[in-house]
């Protein structure tokens, strides 16, 4: 067939096509996949799948991990830990005591290290109010909240109705964290683990938890060998809550304790946790306390105390023998976990200093803060007014003066 002849037979073919499609027969122009041949063409893999999780509050809620773009963080902790696990890129609101720019604002924790604000504090900025926050805004702001458009929320109150009344009213996930027993406990890691999930970054939740095991079993391996004839009897105090601890407020089952293999001279309080003894108490324990421990939490308080009684450690031991030591506040609107974990380096190096010698403080802090909130932070931490210059031993003839 000549190429004249084959050039025909095409355009013949082609016109009848066309004829075909524009004829009366609607089955032949109508005809189109089916919708579920469609939907499996998708990869099962694009389509997220809903799972029902329980938060730390007991509360069943359904999330799709992975899935969140705004974020909303809200009572004490709750930035701090999302901060910790999660992308700060995708908060969309938060408390005006996480922002340093307003002028208007809860101020009691302004010249404390809070370092997940320290790290942040360009993102917080910039991000409108979810509500005010603080001690004396114990409730969430549902109005404030709404205006931030949040597909998600992250909650530390505990009233488990108000979170589920909140979860309904805003009509996103509301997801109630934990860690009330510190950095080492199982309220802590649940948290992480939960923040995981949610936000579906498990391998960041995991590699966190891992580091904190990691340390606690190396200070643990450090100590452990330590017969009880050997130990110092130590006392910590100014633990609890930033506007009430003094002197007088201990914790006879301070988890860093039992981590460092550490001897406490306080052991008969009954309940565990944060909590004050009288003075005549402390004034009976003094003789045992070859090590106190002050968290620079309490010197604000402690400062006026002796100031109008300058005897009042007389009785204790480790004072009139310079043996004070000052740790970094870990509690500031909830617990700092990464200074608690530093507090615990501290503690083990005050009392074993032999064993612990080739343990920098500085560098320990930016190690732990490089891992918890990805930026060295040691310097920015010393600096705030009320570390008073970082880890150390104090000097008990001026310090209080």
């Amino acid at each position: 067939m000549n190429a004249k002849k084959l050039l025909g037979l095409l355009l013949a073919l082609a016109a009848l096509v066309s004829l075909s499609a524009c004829g009366t027969d609607d089955s032949l122009a109508t005809v189109a996949p089916p919708t579920e041949d469609l939907e499996a063409t998708v990869p099962a893999e694009t389509v997220p799948d809903q799972v029902q999780l329980t938060d730390q509050n007991g509360r069943q809620v359904t999330v799709v991990p992975g899935s969140y773009s705004r974020v909303v963080c809200i009572g004490a902790g709750a930035l701090r830990m999302y901060s910790y696990v999660g992308d700060v890129e995708l908060l969309c609101g938060v408390e005006d005591i996480d922002n340093p720019t307003l002028a208007e604002r809860p101020k009691m924790f302004d010249g404390v290290a809070r370092p997940y604000l320290i790290a942040n504090k360009d993102v917080f900025s910039a991000l409108p109010s979810c509500g005010v926050g603080g001690p004396q805004a114990q409730a969430a702001e549902a109005e404030k909240i709404l205006s931030c458009d949040p597909d998600i929320v992250i909650s530390e109150y505990e009233d488990v109705d108000k979170a589920n009344a909140l979860q309904e009213q805003l009509g996103v996930p509301v997801i109630t964290l934990t860690g009330a027993n510190g950095v080492f406990s199982d309220d802590f890691r649940g948290s992480m683990e939960l923040l995981g999930t949610v936000f579906a970054r498990e391998d960041r939740a995991e590699a966190l938890m891992d580091f904190v095991d990691g340390q606690a079993t190396e200070i643990r391996s450090r100590t452990d060998g330590i017969a009880d004839a050997d130990k110092p009897g130590v006392y910590l105090c100014g633990l609890g809550n930033w506007g009430t601890t003094n002197h007088l407020m201990t914790n006879q089952s301070e988890p860093a304790f039992q981590i460092a293999n550490v001897r406490n001279v306080v052991t008969d309080l009954g309940a565990p946790g944060p909590q004050p003894i009288e003075a005549e108490k402390f004034a009976a324990l003094g003789e045992s306390m070859d090590i106190m421990v002050i968290d620079a939490a309490a010197v604000k308080n402690i400062k006026p105390l002796y100031q109008q009684d300058s005897t009042m450690f007389d009785t204790c031991k480790a004072w009139r023998n310079g043996e004070v030591y000052l740790q970094m506040a870990y509690n500031a609107y909830y617990t700092n976990y990464e200074i608690s974990l530093i507090n615990t380096w501290f503690l083990a190096k005050t009392v074993y200093p032999e064993l612990f010698a080739d343990i920098d403080m500085t560098e320990k802090t930016n190690e732990v803060t490089q891992v918890f909130l990805g930026k060295p932070l040691a310097d920015e931490i010393f600096a705030c007014p009320a570390s008073f210059g970082g880890y150390q031993k104090i000097d008990t003839a001026t310090f209080f003066n």
